[in-house]
């Protein structure tokens, strides 16, 4: 079991330090307030190991667990990396569930949002945002079938083979609701494309 040892604070570091609550993530401007040389007392802190950095201007608080430090949830991670909630966070590894016959393991996440486009490292994870006008708030079915298409040629698959079974797959889910995706989420070529398939 590993144990977090934290070194002796000056006082003004203190001061802060008792504020802080294990498992949580802090930024910059949390922690300001509490102090007066507020970029000094965090690198204090963080040599102390009472805060871990995990971006520019972005710490967490570290939890112990009897299996080792808990690191921050995904979630709550990029929540605080955008200072907002409005995002969709799922790994391409979830078409496998829209029954395209996608079988890869894709180890990145990425991050539908609407204010920040890049890849960036936050703690030890890559994490791939996108910004797109719309997503929905939690992943269905009829969006991984529009989304995996949206994004087919980036896919580790074989592009014919998903497509026949998309074909095929389109005809057995329900109409209204994939209709509604496509409106929604789909690209151009994937409603033209989809919209063929149904009407033959």
């Amino acid at each position: 079991m590993s144990v977090l040892v934290a070194n002796p604070l000056p006082a003004a570091s203190a001061h802060v330090a008792r504020a802080l609550r294990p498992g949580h993530l802090y930024r910059r401007e949390d922690l300001a307030p509490l102090s007066t040389a507020v970029d000094r007392h965090l690198q204090e802190l963080v040599s102390a190991g009472r805060l871990t950095k995990l971006a520019r201007g972005l710490y967490y608080a570290p939890r112990e667990s009897a299996f080792g430090v808990v690191p921050p949830a995904d979630e709550e991670l990029v929540a605080a990396f955008l200072k907002d909630r409005d995002f969709l966070l799922f790994s391409p590894s979830a078409y496998n569930a829209a029954g395209l016959g996608t079988t890869q393991l894709y180890n990145r996440t990425w991050v539908y949002n609407r204010k920040r486009h890049g890849v960036f490292t936050l703690g030890s994870r890559q994490y791939d945002f996108r910004v797109k006008p719309r997503f929905p708030r939690k992943l269905s079915d009829e969006f991984l079938f529009v989304d995996a298409l949206n994004n087919l040629g980036e896919l580790a698959e074989d592009e014919a083979a998903v497509l026949a079974r998309a074909r095929q797959r389109a005809r057995e889910m329900d109409g209204t609701k994939l209709k509604r995706a496509l409106e929604q989420f789909g690209l151009v070529a994937t409603r033209k494309r989809v919209m063929s398939w149904l009407d033959a």
